[in-house]
């Protein structure tokens, strides 16, 4: 699912909004979550998961085409976990 058919779906869902209205709004959402992330915060969507940042520390590490060693510097990078009621449905349990 691309962010367009969310919109779309979303304006299917709501006919008394149009295409553009529905697309703000997820806009909005988006951004909130991308601000949060990179102000650090943890973002819980029950039921779904979880978004935070997680730091990596420096490492040595490999540069796969010509095989030779590359310092890694200290990063953050984001970390999704999924939710325990979106695990049991992509697995198909009830």
């Amino acid at each position: 699912m691309t962010k367009n058919d969310l919109i779309k779906e979303l304006q299917e869902k709501f006919k008394s909004y149009s295409h553009q209205d529905a697309a703000y709004v997820v806009n909005i959402i988006f951004d909130s979550m991308i601000n949060a992330i990179k102000r650090g915060e943890r973002i819980e969507l029950r039921g779904f998961g979880s978004f935070e940042v997680r730091e990596r520390k420096p490492r040595l590490g490999r540069n796969p085409k010509s095989g030779a060693q590359v310092k890694l510097k200290e990063r953050k990078v984001p970390f999704f976990k999924t939710g325990k009621e979106l695990r049991i449905m992509v697995d198909n349990k009830k």
